[in-house]
C-alpha cells in the first residue's frame, strides 16, 4: 500500500486550490486595525487592478503555490473577511474616492494658478511696455509743446515784424499818394486789386481785434498806426476821379468793408479811423457810380442817422458831409427821399447847428436850408 507524501510535495511539486486546515495547525493571529485598514485597501485597489486585468484575459491560466502559502493566505483572507467589515465601512471607502476627487481638483487648480501666472506675466510686460510708451510719448508730448511755444514766439515776433513794417511802409505810401502820378502808378501796377483786397481784410481783422470794453485807443501802437495809413491811402485814392471809377469798378468790396465797420464801432472808438473811412466814402460819392452803389447799400441811410449821433464833432461832420452829398443828386434822392424824410433825425441835425464846432455849425445849418427845399419840392 502506498504512503502518502506528509510533507505535501508529490512527483508534480504542486497542489490542488481546494484544501482544508488540521485541527492542530495554530491560526495566525489577526492583524492590527492600522495594517487591516492597510491590508483592506491594498487589496481594494489590488482588486480593481485584478478585475481590470481579468477583463483583458482572454484565456485561464494558472501559477503553482506552495501548500504553507497556500494555507497561510487562506487564513489571512478569512480573518480579514471577519475584521474587515468592523475596521473599514462605508464611509472610509468614501473618504478615499473623495480623496481622490479632491487630488484631482487640486491638480486642476495648480493648473489654473500655473495659467493665471503666466497670464499675470503676459499682462506685466504689457503694462510695461505700456508705461514705457507712455513715458516716451509724454516726452515727446513735452518735447512738441516746447516746439509750438518757441513755434507761437516765432510767429509773435513776425506778426509784430510786419505790423511795424506794414505801418512804415504803408504811411510812407500814404504821404506818396497825395500826388496824382503817383495814384495813377499805383493803380496801373498789377498788384493794385490785391492791395485793396488785403487793405478790407486788415481793416477788418483790426476791428475785430478790439475789446469791448476798449475806452481808449492807443494812438501810438502799430497797429493803429498801420490801418490808418491804409485808410488815409483809400482816401487819396478816392480823391482822385480815376480813383474813384478803379475803387467803384474794382474795389467794390472794400467800399462795403468800410460801410460794415462803421456800424460796428461803437461811438467814440477809433474817431480818427472812422473820419478817414467817412473821408474815403464821400470822395467815392462825387462819382454818381459811386453814389448810387453805396444810398443803394442795405443799411444805408440807417448807418447815417448811426453816425450823426456819435459824440466826436468830426465823425458827425464827415457824415452830415455824406448825407448832403445824396440830398443834392435828384437821382438818387428820388430813390432814397422816402427813406430819408421817414427817418431823418431832424432834431439832431438842429442840435448840430448849434456846435461849437464852427466848420459841422455851419455845414448844419447849410444842410438844414437843403432841407426846407426838399420838403418843398416833395
Amino acid at each position: 500500500m502506498h504512503t502518502p507524501n506528509r510533507s505535501g510535495r508529490g512527483h508534480s511539486g504542486g497542489v490542488a486550490i481546494a484544501c482544508s486546515f488540521p485541527p492542530s495547525r495554530r491560526p495566525i493571529p489577526p492583524p492590527s486595525s492600522h495594517d487591516a485598514v492597510v491590508a483592506a485597501v491594498a487589496m481594494w485597489r489590488s482588486a480593481g487592478l485584478a478585475g481590470d486585468a481579468q477583463k483583458a484575459e482572454t484565456k485561464e491560466e494558472f501559477v503553482k503555490v506552495r501548500r504553507r502559502d497556500l494555507e497561510r493566505l487562506t487564513t489571512e483572507v478569512m480573518q480579514l473577511r471577519d475584521f474587515l467589515p468592523k475596521i473599514v465601512n462605508g464611509d472610509i471607502l468614501g473618504t478615499f474616492q473623495k480623496l481622490d476627487a479632491v487630488e484631482s481638483s487640486l491638480e486642476k487648480k495648480e493648473e489654473e494658478i500655473e495659467q493665471l501666472r503666466m497670464d499675470c506675466e503676459h499682462f506685466r510686460a504689457r503694462l510695461e511696455t505700456a508705461q514705457a510708451d507712455c513715458m516716451r510719448e509724454k516726452k515727446e508730448k513735452l518735447e512738441l509743446r516746447q516746439q509750438l511755444n518757441e513755434a507761437k514766439q516765432q510767429l509773435l515776433q513776425q506778426a509784430e515784424y510786419c505790423t511795424e513794417m506794414g505801418a512804415a511802409v504803408c504811411t510812407l505810401l500814404w504821404g506818396v499818394s497825395s500826388s496824382e502820378e503817383a495814384v495813377k502808378s499805383i493803380l496801373g501796377g498789377s498788384k493794385a486789386v490785391k492791395f485793396f483786397t488785403i487793405t478790407a481784410q486788415t481793416m477788418e481783422s483790426f476791428v475785430k481785434s478790439l475789446s469791448e470794453d476798449m475806452k481808449q485807443q492807443d494812438l501810438d501802437s502799430e497797429e493803429n498806426q498801420f490801418v490808418l495809413a491804409l485808410a488815409g491811402i483809400v482816401t487819396n485814392v478816392a480823391a482822385l476821379a480815376c480813383g474813384r471809377e478803379f475803387l467803384v469798378s474794382s474795389s467794390r468790396e472794400l467800399l462795403d468793408t468800410m460801410m460794415h465797420l462803421l456800424g460796428d464801432m461803437k461811438p467814440g472808438l477809433c474817431n480818427k479811423f472812422k473820419v478817414l473811412m467817412l473821408m474815403s466814402l464821400y470822395n467815392v460819392s462825387i462819382n454818381l457810380k459811386g453814389l448810387k452803389y453805396i444810398s443803394e447799400s442795405p443799411g444805408f441811410i440807417p448807418l447815417l442817422w448811426w453816425l450823426l449821433n456819435d459824440p466826436d464833432s468830426e465823425v458827425c461832420l464827415h457824415a452830415l458831409r455824406l448825407l448832403q452829398s445824396v440830398l443834392l443828386e435828384p437821382e438818387v434822392l428820388a430813390r432814397a427821399g422816402a427813406e430819408v424824410r421817414e427817418t431823418l433825425p431832424f432834431q439832431r441835425i438842429v442840435a448840430l447847428a448849434q456846435s461849437r464846432h464852427a466848420e459841422l455849425q455851419a455845414l448844419a445849418k447849410e444842410l438844414l436850408e437843403d432841407l426846407k427845399v426838399f420838403e418843398y419840392e416833395a
